[in-house]
């Protein structure tokens, strides 16, 4: 039976409501951009353990906040696996990156963070030893973390490399180099000062035992790199870094480790 004519005008008038009240709902449908999380404390601590902690997750918090295009969600990956992840795309960001640390033949877009820590030397507080310590590293035993790359080596993390020629120990852990040098079983680790800083608040009777240098082994100024087709453009992700700057976020976030927060370079 064919239904009557009004009946049917009635019956696609609600078809046509339902699409445009739907509508809405599709386009307000947060896009996944997938940021690489690799051990990196203070920054990003294990996890792929499911660790929450660091300050990444507060990053990414504070940018989910911000705004509803973009649902920025962590991906666990490693100092090693990063770069594979990033190529093949099973990540679209790689972040509080420096592009000279294995990036220089991977296609990327760099977004200046305006974040700034840096890598310092730490040896054991003894009597008569100074700042001049730390001038000339031949002979010294360090504790270094596998698979970074560090300026006094020229950047090579090849593992074999610093074994030979700077006696390294190589860990996964940081607190366990503050802790050999402490201890006398290294003489000089390498941490940034947004590490030492929060290794002390939680271990206050180790700011007596250990010495921090004022040479500067490299600056980190941060980087988020962003592979070809990701889903945000460098410029999106730059304004939105902008507006957090701007509103304090970021500040919150990096300050208390010491990591200055300033105007991204020109």
């Amino acid at each position: 039976m064919t239904p009557a004519p009004g009946l049917k005008a009635l019956s696609t008038l609600l078809m046509l409501a339902a699409v445009w009240l739907a509508v809405p709902a599709w386009a307000a449908e947060a896009i996944d951009v997938r940021i690489g999380a690799a051990h990196f404390p203070p920054y990003t601590v294990r996890p792929e353990q499911g660790a929450d902690t660091g300050l990444l997750p507060q990053l990414v918090e504070a940018l989910n906040r911000l705004q509803q295009d973009y649902r920025f969600v962590l991906v666990p990956t490693s100092i090693q696996r990063r770069f594979g992840d990033f190529q093949q795309g099973r990540t679209d960001m790689a972040i509080f990156e420096n592009p000279a640390w294995g990036w220089q033949q991977i296609p990327h877009h760099a977004v200046d963070m305006g974040l700034e820590d840096a890598e310092v030397f730490v040896a054991k507080q003894v009597d008569n030893r100074d700042q001049h310590y730390f001038d000339d590293l031949a002979g010294k035993r360090l504790a270094l973390f596998n698979g970074y790359h560090y300026a006094f080596a020229g950047f090579n993390s090849d593992p074999n490399y610093l074994r030979k020629t700077y006696s390294a120990t190589l860990t996964y852990s940081h607190d366990s180099n503050l802790l050999m040098v402490q201890a006398g079983r290294a003489d000089i680790a390498l941490v940034t000062r947004s590490y030492l800083s929060d290794f002390l608040v939680r271990n206050p009777a180790s700011g007596n035992q250990l010495m921090a240098s004022t040479r500067i082994d490299q600056v980190y100024h941060h980087f988020a790199l962003l592979r070809p087709g990701a889903p945000i453009s460098d410029q999106q992700l730059t304004a939105l870094l902008r507006q957090l700057r701007d509103n304090g976020e970021l500040a919150r976030i990096f300050q208390p480790y010491r990591i200055a927060v300033d105007a991204p370079r020109d």
